[in-house]
């Protein structure tokens, strides 16, 4: 029962102990949670999305507000950050600090997402269908047994999800002397393979979290912890969305 999702990681329940009936995490109070989240994440996403976009009437669709700044959206994810590493080591917070998180990731994916849709008219749309389906595509298949986490499926997308944080990481350190690692960037055909599989393993560690979830409800944790679930689920739903966001926009500057 391992993801390597830090926040569903197996040593993020250690020294937690289970509670009785009505009072320990349930999946329905999970997935209650989840959607409490992702409404906090919609409207504050759409707040600064209304900042930097507007309805194009002529053309449909929306089109960049030219008279407003652009909103600054490297401080919500800082915060973003924080509030997610909060949540990590004082799980107990999680009730309050994992709507918070919600909420500054939804301001910073509004803004990113404008920044793509001024770029890439009906990219958004694209990248949020896709999202959606891809989670209720793959709980399907979890639920169906179709996919079954078996301790090698576990460890391979581990495995792989460590890789794709590594170049992630060499690719950042880089950046602070004025490098990158160019090719994974590229609307080549490399950039954008590279794209596909991370898209992919991201995708596959919604199967990890629907397991551990599950897992972790039948331990009888705490109530709160239904809360440390729902934002777990959301840090592998917004890393997937933006993933998809870049994998998009590769493909549609190549036309």
């Amino acid at each position: 029962m391992r993801t390597k999702n830090p926040a569903l990681n197996l040593k993020a329940f250690d020294q937690v102990r289970s509670y009785g009936a009505g009072e320990s995490m349930t999946i329905q109070g999970t997935v209650n949670k989840t959607f409490v989240m992702l409404f906090l994440l919609v409207m504050s996403a759409s707040w600064v999305w209304s900042k930097l976009m507007r309805p194009a009437a002529l053309v449909g669709g929306f089109e960049a507000v030219a008279d407003k700044p652009v909103v600054n959206v490297g401080p919500y994810l800082m915060l973003g950050l924080i509030a997610a590493l909060v949540t990590i080591f004082k799980k107990e917070w999680a009730p309050v600090s994992a709507p918070i998180y919600a909420v500054l990731e939804g301001l910073f994916i509004g803004g990113i997402s404008a920044i793509f849709e001024m770029q890439y008219p009906g990219i958004v749309i694209q990248a949020v269908s896709l999202t959606f389906a891809t989670m209720f595509s793959l709980l399907v298949a979890y639920k169906f047994q179709i996919i079954r986490v078996t301790q090698k499926f576990r460890m391979g997308i581990i495995a792989a999800t460590g890789a794709i944080c590594l170049v992630y990481f060499i690719n950042f350190i880089m950046s602070f002397f004025g490098g990158s690692i160019s090719v994974i960037h590229s609307n080549g055909t490399f950039g954008i393979v590279f794209s596909l599989i991370v898209v992919a393993i991201a995708a596959l560690n919604l199967v990890l979290d629907f397991d551990f979830i599950e897992n972790a409800s039948s331990m009888g944790l705490p109530k709160y912890m239904e809360w440390y679930g729902a934002f777990g689920l959301m840090v592998t739903l917004v890393w997937l969305y933006i993933e998809i966001l870049r994998l998009l926009s590769k493909l549609r500057s190549r036309d």
